[in-house]
């Protein structure tokens, strides 16, 4: 006897056309169908099933269940999400008034003898709700706007406001930011330079340098969507606890200058701690037998030794970290960072110079100068003299301060023996003392950040031979981006002595590269910013249509091998994390209506172009 197999029948509807279903009226189970089915045809079923059920699941359930998921593409380069600060205000103060008023709906519910008018509004408040508004700051209640402004006080203390910018030449230098910020986060975020054309990346200490340099640049230009995501970047990712050898003053005016910048200028907190964990790292270098710091350190063992190159460390990098370092101690409360750093200013004063001019190498174990070492205002010495006058600001100009008789004594020497005139196009140039007393008529672009030096100084009180002498060095220097065919500056000029050179100002090939360098125009900046005359943002122009012209790329700007050639310029694939943190800041304030926009009679600028206030105490 057959069992009997028992099963629910669904009925199919029939259709009329005898051609589709043979027998109209035929019935058949869905069951029966499936089990006539071969195997391959139930799994594609089955496949088929499961993805419509996930299709359905991420476009029309989750969207509406969880908040965080969006059907936009996630950029892998965003780590953090993170809105700008005027928007965070904003959304911090809306959320602070709707939970007021929602928690006094709550406790005041609609009744009969008040009924809620139309939107949820009370014709009239209840007991409860005076009280809620009597205990709430006023503002806060009556007034949302000011509830954003104590918000914003709170969290971001001593923040300062700009405008962003206000012509067309500024508008060109945001763009040229933006273009170059584009390529470095898509290809570089995190890391310390743009490699714009490979489109990669170059690391020299790991500690996204083109990234913190760029803050305050972001900042002043009023570019919030790229400082806070940046500040995201800093706050999450920016470790100091790791196994890296960094340059004690390379860190210093580009690290430890940059969060200390970005500090002073939005108030935001987390910039100064970080700041001070670098700057605690950094201690072990101030740990040798002179006092006279060594170069490098590992800023994860903590130990600290001369550059593996050399005994010697250059005498730029020992001092042109005591703005940075005084900073820190001032703005943490800890004096130990400005103690250790002006320690080295009393070792240099106490040694012998020639007319206050150094030699370009100092030995961190004897503390002396090296013997016929170079004398220069180019690399390896060149800050050490932007220094002595900025830390003088710094402190409020103190009258029989060091400092201030070590620079003068210094652009006496300067005056003395290292200023030439050439023969023909009577161009004044600073030239070097080989072996600390032969002449060579050489100039490192780098020289031409003396200039703006100069002028400042004699706004602040120095002798009018200061102010000739920049004047004359500036239209040098800019004689050095006009007379070559692509209008920019090679890394070194020589200068015509005895009628060697055919031309006045001459370049050898193997110092025909370009940089992207901002000692030129930081000088102009200075320039403008004291004189007002708009003689030198014109002059600006010229140079930065030339770097657009010659150094832009599809993914930012590129230092070039050539600048004698506007058909080879050799392109080298590099964007130094200075071209973001000082040229194109320096522009952006050249071009600026407002000459003030900077006060430099309260903010001094490291030489790394960060922002350091001025104080007295």
């Amino acid at each position: 006897m057959d069992a009997k197999i028992e099963h629910v029948s669904v009925i199919l509807p029939v259709s009329n056309d005898p051609l589709i279903v043979g027998n109209a009226g035929s019935r058949k189970s869905l069951k029966r169908h499936w089990n006539q089915l071969s195997r391959f045809q139930k799994n594609l079923a089955c496949i088929l099933l499961a993805g419509m059920c996930i299709f359905y699941i991420i476009f029309f359930v989750l969207p509406f269940t969880d908040p965080s998921r969006s059907t936009d593409a996630i950029d892998p380069m965003e780590h953090i999400q993170i809105a700008p600060f005027k928007e965070r205000h904003e959304r911090f103060a809306s959320s602070v008034v709707k939970e007021i008023k929602l928690t006094d709906t709550l406790a005041n519910p609609p009744t009969e003898e008040a009924p809620a008018k139309p939107g949820g509004q009370q014709p009239e408040a209840s007991l409860m709700q005076l009280e809620i508004v009597h205990h709430q700051p006023k503002e806060i209640v009556d007034n949302e706007e000011n509830v954003l402004e104590e918000n914003r006080r709170a969290q971001f203390a001593g923040a300062k406001d700009f405008k962003g910018p206000t012509n067309d030449r500024q508008r060109a230098v945001v763009d040229a930011v933006l273009h170059s910020w584009k390529g470095y986060r898509e290809y570089a975020w995190g890391h310390d330079n743009l490699k714009p054309i490979s489109m990669g990346y170059s690391d020299w200490f790991g500690l996204g340098l083109t990234l913190v340099d760029t803050l305050d640049t972001l900042y002043i230009m009023d570019l919030q969507d790229e400082f806070d995501e940046a500040r995201a970047w800093i706050e999450k990712y920016l470790k100091f606890d790791v196994n890296r050898e960094v340059n004690l003053f390379e860190v210093t005016i580009r690290v430890v200058g940059g969060l200390l910048s970005a500090y002073h200028l939005s108030g935001d907190r987390m910039f100064l701690d970080k700041a001070v964990d670098l700057g605690n790292r950094l201690l072990p270098c101030f740990d040798s037998p002179s006092g006279i710091p060594f170069s490098d350190v590992n800023i994860g063992s903590l130990a600290a030794h001369a550059p593996k190159w050399s005994p010697d460390s250059s005498t730029s990098e020992v001092t042109t970290i005591q703005l940075e370092f005084r900073d820190l101690s001032r703005s943490s409360k800890n004096p130990i960072f400005e103690k250790v750093a002006s320690r080295v200013n009393v070792k240099i004063h106490e040694l012998d110079k020639n007319e206050g001019l150094v030699p370009i190498f100092i030995n961190a174990n004897t503390g002396q100068f090296r013997n016929f070492a170079t004398v220069s205002l180019g690399a390896r010495a060149d800050s050490y003299y932007e220094y002595l006058l900025k830390q003088w600001l710094q402190t409020g100009k103190k009258e029989g301060d060091f400092l201030i008789e070590d620079y003068q004594q210094a652009i006496r020497g300067v005056l003395n023996q290292l200023v030439r005139t050439t023969p023909n196009e009577k161009h004044v140039y600073v030239g070097e003392l080989l072996n600390g007393k032969d002449f060579k008529p050489k100039m490192d672009h780098l020289t031409c950040y003396l200039p703006g030096t100069l002028l400042l100084g004699y706004k602040n009180g120095m002798p009018k031979t200061h102010l000739r002498l920049a004047t004359d060095l500036l239209e040098t220097c800019y004689q050095t981006y006009k007379k070559q065919p692509t209008q920019l500056a090679p890394e070194i000029s020589y200068f015509n002595v005895n009628g060697e050179s055919e031309t006045d100002i001459y370049v050898k090939t193997n110092d025909a590269h370009n940089l992207l360098r901002p000692e030129f125009i930081e000088s102009l900046y200075y320039f403008y910013a004291i004189t007002g005359n708009r003689t030198y943002q014109d002059m600006g122009w010229t140079i930065f249509e030339a770097f657009n012209r010659y150094t832009k790329v599809k993914n930012g700007y590129t230092s070039i091998g050539n600048v004698k050639n506007p058909l080879n310029t050799r392109p080298r694939d590099m964007m130094e994390s200075f071209w973001l943190g000082e040229t194109l800041k320096y522009f952006y304030l050249l071009f600026s209506d407002d000459r003030t926009e900077i006060d430099l009679d309260k903010y001094v600028f490291n030489s790394e172009a960060h922002l350091v206030p001025i104080r007295e105490e």
